[in-house]
């Protein structure tokens, strides 16, 4: 028998400590991203205007799954919309249940959803990787409760087998990206000696939970000197926005043993650096920048190519590069994965059931001429590409 536990306080995360950390490494696709530290210092820092609906999920008394979900308010150009979603924001390139059973897990969430307090228009769940590490779960879990949903296209990332040689990937790599790899080590060699310095703790249970913030505060001060320092996005690990909120989570991190920290030392001068976290033989790959005053001669090119030999040597499985930037990363990137967003409104809610109406004369647009009016589009927060309906 299944019942569900909701939780609405950080606090109150830590009495599931144990069984939060004993799901996460069977999750498919459970990063850092997932687990109990990464929420609590994520809600410190933003959450204003949100409230936390965090439901975990029980089997005749054992905690089978967590489904960490928050409450907000969007605009769409019908007026406010509420919705319930992922506590996520885009931070990386995936997210979902905490569970080795994730579409039972998910199942067991919407039920409950249905049947308890409707103060949401929308269960709107984004960065869902259907095709790889969802496994279509997120689909089958709606289906399964007869809830119609919208399914869009939502991000596109870029990811690096490392299942492989660093031979075997050079090898299969455009001629011209092992040439500009090959080009930046020989000058980067003729100008000083080459160090890369890689820390990556295995944290609390295994007695490394120093945050060496002598290497944090190289990495502030390279970012500082490269195009980050100028950035406005307000999300580099310098901006005054978010900076501290990147210091609690690399401490966080690390104590959790998940923070991948890499330097590149050029004649003893801190040149390059990469802000990562590690899980499961997952790699997120979040934040590089390197000194232009070291040298420009492929300090990030070089970073890179170490990173990943270094990496493929370990037994790492996957780097996940993220989204953006195509151009930059195409030399490096092995595949390139879709991750969905999906859409369920509520029938009791007006405004979910204008929003409906809206997309469907959208589809209707689209499926008739090839094309979709825009401003009949499903008018929401950060929208992106219809793919189709269930």
């Amino acid at each position: 028998m299944s019942d569900v536990i909701e939780l609405n306080e950080t606090d109150a995360l830590n009495d599931f400590q144990s069984d939060w950390s004993r799901l996460l490494p069977l999750t498919p696709g459970g990063t850092f991203f997932r687990s109990r530290e990464w929420l609590q210092v994520y809600w410190k820092h933003f959450a204003a205007d949100q409230k936390l609906r965090v439901l975990v999920v029980r089997e005749n008394g054992e905690v089978t799954g967590i489904v960490p979900l928050c409450w907000k308010k969007i605009k769409s150009k019908f007026g406010a919309c509420r919705i319930l979603t992922y506590p996520f924001d885009d931070w990386g390139s995936f997210y979902g249940p905490v569970s080795a059973d994730q579409e039972s897990t998910l199942g067991s969430a919407f039920q409950y959803l249905q049947n308890s307090r409707r103060d949401w228009d929308l269960i709107d769940l984004r960065c869902v990787e259907t095709d790889g590490f969802d496994g279509g779960a997120t689909e089958r879990a709606f289906q399964a409760e007869n809830m119609e949903f919208e399914k869009f296209l939502w991000e596109q990332a870029m990811y690096v087998d490392l299942s492989q040689s660093w031979e075997e990937y050079l090898a299969a790599r455009p001629r011209k990206a092992r040439q500009t790899y090959a080009r930046a080590e020989r000058n980067l060699q003729a100008q000083g000696e080459i160090e890369h310095l890689r820390y990556r703790p295995r944290g609390e249970a295994f007695g490394e939970s120093d945050p060496r913030w002598d290497l944090y505060e190289m990495c502030e001060q390279i970012a500082a000197k490269s195009w980050q320092g100028s950035s406005t996005t307000g999300t580099t690990i310098t901006h005054a926005n978010v900076s501290q909120f990147f210091r609690d989570t690399y401490e966080n991190a690390v104590r959790a043993g998940a923070f991948d920290l890499n330097l590149i030392f050029l004649s003893g001068q801190p040149a390059a650096f990469s802000y990562n976290f590690v899980q499961n033989g997952l790699i997120n790959g979040l934040r590089m920048g390197y000194n232009p005053e070291v040298s420009d001669q492929g300090l990030g090119r070089l970073l890179v190519g170490r990173i990943l030999h270094d990496s493929m040597d370990r037994g790492d499985l996957l780097l996940d590069v993220g989204t953006g930037a195509p151009e930059a990363k195409k030399y490096w990137y092995t595949s390139v994965e879709n991750s969905y967003r999906y859409v369920y409104y509520s029938p009791a809610s007006s405004i979910g059931n204008v929003l409906r109406l809206s997309h469907q004369v959208a589809s209707w647009f689209r499926d008739r001429f090839g094309s979709s009016d825009t401003s009949l589009q499903l008018d929401l927060q950060h929208q992106k590409v219809p793919v189709n309906r269930r």
